[in-house]
């Protein structure tokens, strides 16, 4: 078998790689760093590896093995850019507030505004304010992921729609919720008071 076979062979039960870990596998072979890149570029070229951002990386027979798992995908977000939580559209999917079919992931970070389109999904962040970086959890899952509770992905998907809820009354909240095609009723009666609380209180003092 082939060093670069090897190689993949090693990577293949990893959810995602980066060069640092293949440079470190490597060592024990005494390959140079030179002759891993052209490895790289050779396992991308034959799609033996997606490339999900710059330097990292998943092996094609993990993705598949997993692709069908929404958890996968939302670990995935969470690792791309860090640290962030999944919201908007894509948590109010998972909590089956909204029958909208989803094309991207959105996340939200306290980082700068990020667009990462690989081959298994788009990904995008959105940059919010240190403060309202808030209300989310960790779910246990076959790959553990952070996600908004429902009140703060419907918050964070008004949010960044009305550009920090300029121009918009609070009794026009509703209206907005109901053009959307939020099932609003279908959320918890604690987070709805959440959801409207966080609402009243940005815009009062945002």
């Amino acid at each position: 078998m082939k060093y670069r076979e090897v190689l993949l062979e090693q990577l293949k039960s990893q959810p995602y790689f980066d060069k640092k870990v293949i440079y470190q596998l490597s060592e024990q072979y005494g390959l140079k760093n030179t002759t891993v890149d052209s490895y790289i570029s050779r396992s991308l070229r034959y799609k033996e590896i997606i490339p999900l951002r710059k330097g990292l990386y998943v092996s094609a027979d993990f993705y598949n093995k997993n692709k069908g798992s929404a958890s996968y995908k939302f670990y995935l977000a969470n690792i791309l850019r860090r640290p962030s939580y999944v919201s908007s559209w894509a948590a109010l999917q998972y909590y089956n507030l909204t029958t909208e079919v989803i094309h991207t992931i959105t996340s939200v970070t306290p980082k700068i505004t990020r667009n990462y389109k690989t081959k298994i999904d788009t990904f995008l962040y959105q940059s919010i304010k240190e403060d309202l970086f808030s209300n989310f959890s960790s779910v246990k899952d076959k790959f553990d992921f952070f996600i908004a509770s429902p009140s703060k992905a419907l918050f964070d998907l008004l949010y960044f729609r009305t550009r920090q809820f300029k121009g918009l009354k609070f009794k026009e909240v509703d209206q907005l919720i109901e053009e959307l095609r939020i099932d609003i009723d279908e959320m918890g009666k604690e987070e709805r008071k959440k959801f409207y609380t966080m609402v009243k209180h940005y815009m009062h003092h945002g």
